[in-house]
């Protein structure tokens, strides 16, 4: 038998030459036959041998990479979704510790710091030719190397992806709770925990849409209304404010309930722009070619989002400011009592909202665990893996949102401690990692810049964060 020739496939073909000498039509049926089974067998070899043949059915089935058909438009409903959510109603109680000018400076400074990062995002996603960053991680990776970029960047995504569910879960079920005390205010008051649970489980079966083009049409409900409650929140606080004789004084309580108040309202903001922890995974879902490529499809998507963006959060934290000065609340939807009707529906289209932006952030993470539980622990992917991962995220994230519902506190303490970095930095150092502009250019300068007020937005936020979690939990009792 010749060397490196298989031996079934060697008698086989002894067999089949028998065959020719006494039966010409047998040979040809069993010819046939022979190289159909070769060719079948080599196949499975081939894709049991050749782990990149197995990894691209998984690609294929990851919610992430597993559809590429969304459109311009997807980018930006996505978008807004992932940006415009609890944050704004939380904007105007920001206001109450830094004031009008700081106040107005900070957010028209965070808007542009966080479209530029944005723009660098999405400029990264295909810097080499044929190849896309389809997740955060995989940019950081490709700057800081494959072990480091994992450590630096999949910690951080984590805190903002799972913090943002957890906060929204605890808005999803106040705003439940308001619509119902607005609708019906003789009815029997029922806990924050159960309707906590109430919202936590419609995800359930939510969470078991594949990707994130399937739920485009949930997103979309979501970002019309993030636009309408906002809308209504400050139109409505226009009345309020006409006869409200509104006080703008800083609240005078000691020096250190100041300090750690402008340290939270700094947290807060920075929560209020938290969409790029999923900009990479949506601009994945969006077709690519050499003459098309699909970073021109996301900036025109981004940049509506960021209009949309700049239309809902700058009314929402001025006039509400003016309206309450520092009497409003970290929900200023809370501090508005009438009419009732206007207001139990901006609290329920709330809550559509954060039905939506709840999934876009839990898709990367769905994608994270599957990835890890699949093409490291080698998990068969299918139906079932699906519905216990995402089943069990659900639960965790719902088991948190009744343990520590402290809206305003847990806005600051992520918005700080995760979101700054992502968002506000991170894109910087990526930038001059991979693309190493010349000292002291203005590319260089503008990113050092945005480098060092990220990382002081990060450490005081964090700080005002902790430590109103800290004095909210001193008189707060569990599950109540």
């Amino acid at each position: 038998m010749p060397a490196g020739v298989d031996p079934s496939a060697y008698t086989a073909s002894l067999h089949n030459e028998t065959l020719a000498d006494e039966n010409p039509a047998s040979f040809q049926i069993g010819t046939i036959y022979n190289v159909v089974q070769v060719r079948h067998n080599n196949d499975k070899w081939s894709h049991a041998a050749n782990p990149k043949t197995r990894y691209k059915s998984v690609d294929d089935w990851l919610p992430v990479t597993s559809s590429r058909q969304a459109k311009w438009w997807y980018s930006a409903f996505h978008n807004v979704t992932a940006m415009v959510g609890a944050g704004v109603l939380s904007l105007p109680r920001a206001l109450v510790f830094l004031g009008w000018g700081p106040g107005a400076v900070v957010l028209i400074l965070s808007w542009a710091i966080t479209l530029y990062t944005l723009w660098q995002m999405v400029e990264m996603h295909e810097m080499i030719p044929g190849k896309r960053f389809d997740r955060y991680h995989e940019l950081g990776q490709y700057a800081f190397g494959e072990k480091l970029g994992l450590w630096i960047v999949v910690p951080q995504q984590l805190i903002v992806e799972v913090g943002v569910d957890i906060v929204y879960m605890v808005t999803g079920g106040q705003s439940l709770m308001k619509f119902h005390d607005l609708v019906c205010p003789s009815c029997k008051r029922i806990r924050q925990t159960y309707w906590i649970i109430i919202f936590g489980s419609v995800h359930f079966g939510l969470a078991q849409l594949p990707n994130f083009n399937s739920i485009a049409g949930v997103s979309l409900a979501a970002a019309a209304m993030s636009l309408s409650y906002s809308t209504i929140a400050w139109t409505a606080s226009i009345p309020k404010g006409i006869d409200n004789g509104s006080q703008y004084s800083y609240p005078r309580t000691t020096v250190a309930n100041e300090v750690f108040g402008i340290f939270n309202a700094l947290g807060q903001i920075a929560f209020a722009y938290a969409g790029h922890n999923v900009v990479l995974e949506i601009q994945a879902t969006i077709p690519s070619s050499p003459e098309r490529p699909s970073k021109i499809a996301m900036w025109r998507g981004v940049v509506v989002a960021y209009t949309v963006v700049a239309i809902c959060y700058f009314p929402v934290a001025l006039v509400g400011y003016w309206a309450f000065g520092n009497t409003v609340d970290d929900n200023i939807l809370k501090t508005l009592e009438h009419p009732a009707w206007l207001i139990a529906a901006a609290n329920l289209m709330v809550v559509v909202h954060v039905v939506g932006s709840y999934q876009i952030y839990a898709m990367p993470v769905f994608d994270m665990l599957e990835t890890v539980l699949v093409k490291k622990l080698h998990l068969p992917h299918g139906s079932l893996l699906r519905l216990i991962v995402r089943s069990a995220y659900v639960a965790f994230t719902m088991f948190m949102a009744i343990s520590i519902p402290f809206f305003g506190s847990l806005l600051g303490f992520f918005g700080g401690f995760a979101f700054a970095p992502t968002t506000y930095f991170l894109p910087c150092i990526m930038w001059i990692a991979i693309y190493k502009p010349k000292p002291f250019s203005f590319s260089w300068i503008i990113n050092w810049v945005f480098i060092f007020i990220g990382v002081f937005l990060m450490i005081v936020s964090s700080i005002g964060g902790f430590r109103d979690i800290y004095v909210s939990v001193s008189n707060y009792k569990f599950f109540s």
